[in-house]
């Protein structure tokens, strides 16, 4: 989608540290990006850096920019494109209005969404459901999704859902986010203690004693025998984020009832984290009477397992005749949704995102 559309969008990838300016053309990257230190600690520093930027990536393209669109981490008012109180970016204390300031300056519709959201969007629309898809249709299979949950981990539990192609925003700007949701070993607990970095930090120090301040990557070379350290532990400090990240996904596809796809930093770790959230999103529940339901209506698949994506493709329909004529109509008796990894990496999906968006909201 978008890929032989003419029209330039300008981005940012807007971190704690640094701010990478970059432009999309027909949904591939045409400048160099260009990095400048963030300054979150000074609001004068980093509306400069945030001009200098764009400034300096309008100069390199072959034509004019038709919008400017990305993602900030964190509260806003996307609708009025206000940034709100950011714990990494002390200087948007109060509020920003940081949409009305670029347009103002440069002239062009500015669009700022929250990163998960953006994530969700690219993956949708040129990443893991037209894969998905692709992968079905080669396999004989006649089902095809449209709908897509894609979640993020990393610093935080990220989130957002696209519905039919169309990016769930909500009223309040708060679609598709998961990181309050109830935490599974503690529902007074929000999720996102056990599904960041610091509960990957938090249980490995929890079950080896060992206090030392290691990194998720550290913790990860431990659990594949590549670190001296307690290997069972950190094994099951990934396994611990993927149930309760499994948990909170069962939650959500009881009304999304779609695809699954997880980035961030800490996914690098899927190996761990994927057999343990599939296996809690295909755990049961029960009724006060003794009766037993599976948690979802459809049985999830990892997608990072050969195994598992065979029995997924697998054509399973059945033809149904229509009562009273010889007409017969296809009937998918058995539900299914796959949980896989980014292929494209949060960072580029997020551009994408942010450019099909733009691009959406032009018309």
């Amino acid at each position: 989608m978008y890929r032989n559309d003419s029209r330039i969008v300008l981005t940012l990838d807007a971190g704690g540290t640094n701010f990478v300016f970059s432009a999309i053309q027909g949904n591939a990257e045409i400048v160099a990006p260009v990095t400048l230190p963030a300054h979150p600690n000074s609001i004068d520093d980093c509306l400069a850096a945030v001009l200098q930027g764009f400034t300096t990536v309008q100069r390199a393209l072959p034509s004019p920019a038709s919008a400017i669109s990305f993602a900030f981490p964190g509260p806003a008012d996307y609708v009025n494109g206000i940034i709100g109180d950011l714990p990494n970016f002390p200087a948007f204390r109060g509020g920003v209005a940081l949409g009305p300031f670029l347009q103002q300056a440069f002239g062009i519709p500015v669009f700022i969404n929250n990163d998960g959201n953006l994530f969700a969007y690219g993956e949708a629309l040129a990443g893991t459901l037209p894969e998905v898809n692709r992968l079905l249709a080669e396999s004989g299979s006649s089902k095809q999704y449209k709908n897509l949950l894609a979640v993020t981990l990393g610093t935080g539990f990220g989130g957002g859902v696209v519905i039919d192609r169309q990016l769930l925003l909500g009223d309040n700007g708060c679609g598709g986010d998961v990181w309050l949701s109830a935490n599974k070993t503690n529902p007074a607990l929000i999720a996102e203690e056990g599904v960041s970095i610091r509960a990957v930090k938090r249980v490995y120090r929890e079950l080896s004693g060992n206090d030392e301040a290691l990194t998720p990557k550290e913790i990860f070379d431990i659990a594949e025998g590549a670190r001296p350290g307690n290997r069972q532990a950190a094994i099951e400090s990934f396994e611990s984020l993927g149930a309760v990240a499994g948990f909170t996904i069962a939650e959500s596809l009881n009304i999304v009832d779609g695809l699954v796809v997880i980035g961030g930093g800490i996914a690098a770790a899927h190996k761990y984290i994927l057999p343990a959230m599939v296996a809690e999103m295909n755990g049961v529940r029960g009724t006060i009477q003794g009766d037993v339901f599976p948690r979802l209506q459809m049985k999830a698949y990892n997608l990072q397992d050969e195994a598992h994506v065979a029995a997924f493709l697998k054509e399973e329909s059945k033809q149904v005749r229509v009562p009273g004529t010889e007409t017969t109509v296809a009937y998918h008796q058995h539900k299914k949704t796959g949980v896989t990894v980014s292929q494209l990496g949060a960072s580029k999906a997020i551009a994408l995102g942010a450019y099909a968006f733009a691009l959406a909201q032009l018309g």
